[in-house]
């Protein structure tokens, strides 16, 4: 059992996203003993911003090749993902263009796109000073749908989200929220990969 864990909180010991990520990991490995983690934090040792080359073939540079090799030897997937205006953190967008290789993580047939990343387990580690997952301010959730729509195009269907919301509206709702999500993290119940 493989598991990547990657943290793309700027907050440092301030992240509710890490320390739920941070979590998941701990309830994962109590689960599967012997499983092997590899960590990656985008903040303190961050990727370059993807950029075309001349001949937009796409292929991945040395670096790019090995954040493509953790993720595809990976069985789950724990993300630590913050909510930054409304999306996900630059670092975290850095990662996901380095792992979306045409003819690696997907490829587009005579039907459509196809994802050749399936069988994966994603979890997200999902932190938001506001409350986004229903009520006025639903519509301005462009995090957990993109998630949601990049692992689905690249052939994960499920993505499981371990939410803390509110977090930012006082010490009480904010711990309500870690309450509630480290209940959740408790619950998560081993699967297949």
């Amino acid at each position: 059992m493989n598991i990547l864990h990657l943290d793309a909180s700027a907050l440092g010991n301030q992240s509710v996203s890490r320390e739920l990520s941070a979590g998941i990991v701990a309830n994962l490995r109590r689960q599967y003993s012997s499983a092997r983690v590899r960590y990656r934090d985008l903040v303190a040792d961050p990727l370059p911003h993807w950029r075309p080359v001349a001949d937009a073939s796409r292929e991945p540079g040395a670096l790019g090749e090995r954040i493509l090799e953790e993720f595809l030897a990976a069985d789950i997937v724990v993300i630590g993902a913050p909510m930054y205006n409304f999306g996900i953190p630059t670092q975290l967008k850095a990662w996901i263009d380095h792992i979306a290789v045409p003819g690696k993580a997907f490829r587009y047939t005579e039907h459509g796109p196809e994802g050749l990343a399936g069988g994966k387990r994603v979890i997200v580690a999902s932190a938001r000073g506001g409350v986004y997952s229903e009520g006025p301010a639903a519509g301005m959730d462009f995090q957990e749908p993109y998630l949601r729509a990049f692992f689905g195009f690249i052939g994960i269907d499920t993505v499981e989200v371990v939410r803390a919301e509110g977090v930012a509206m006082g010490p009480e709702p904010r711990q309500k929220a870690l309450d509630r999500a480290h209940a959740e993290i408790r619950g998560l119940l081993p699967r297949a990969a």
